[in-house]
């Protein structure tokens, strides 16, 4: 597995790194996934991922975390097999400075934000949605799931 992690607007957060990939890790085997995937994630601050919100889905604020899956939902399933080649599996973009704001409003530790939106990034790339009801119920189970694999839970 491949986890890269870059850099637009902000410094390097090395603790961060290890956190992410830790999630990107947990999530992976909660869900089951044995192929060889690629993961990127782009740390960023309001400004920079205001821009991609307006460009990638005409939102005209900045929002806490972007999620760019490369499969379909309907090819998920097949990620739970063992594969020779590397797939990438999608893009995650995360504002920094989000995470620093919400965990104040909500109360908790930065830490707990940063693997709560890793851990909602990491679930839209494997075909989770929140759009409808149903689907926001299992969302939100599984997040706090896997959150508390992570011993982050509210």
């Amino acid at each position: 597995m491949i986890i890269e992690i870059d850099y637009d607007g902000i410094q390097k957060l090395p603790k961060v790194e290890k956190q992410i990939k830790q999630v990107i890790e947990t999530v992976l085997k909660e869900e089951e996934i044995q192929a060889e995937l690629e993961i990127y994630v782009t740390l960023t601050n309001n400004d920079k991922i205001h821009e991609v919100n307006l460009e990638t889905r005409n939102v005209d604020r900045p929002t806490d975390v972007l999620s760019f899956p490369m499969f379909e939902r309907e090819e998920i399933p097949s990620l739970k097999k063992k594969s020779k080649e590397s797939d990438i599996l999608g893009d995650i973009i995360i504002s920094v400075e989000k995470v620093e704001e919400q965990a104040k409003e909500y109360g908790h530790s930065f830490d707990r934000e940063l693997c709560y939106l890793t851990t909602h990034g990491m679930l839209h790339l494997l075909g989770y949605d929140h759009m409808i009801e149903d689907e926001k119920k299992i969302m939100r189970e599984r997040e706090e799931e896997i959150l508390a694999k992570l011993n982050m839970e509210r």
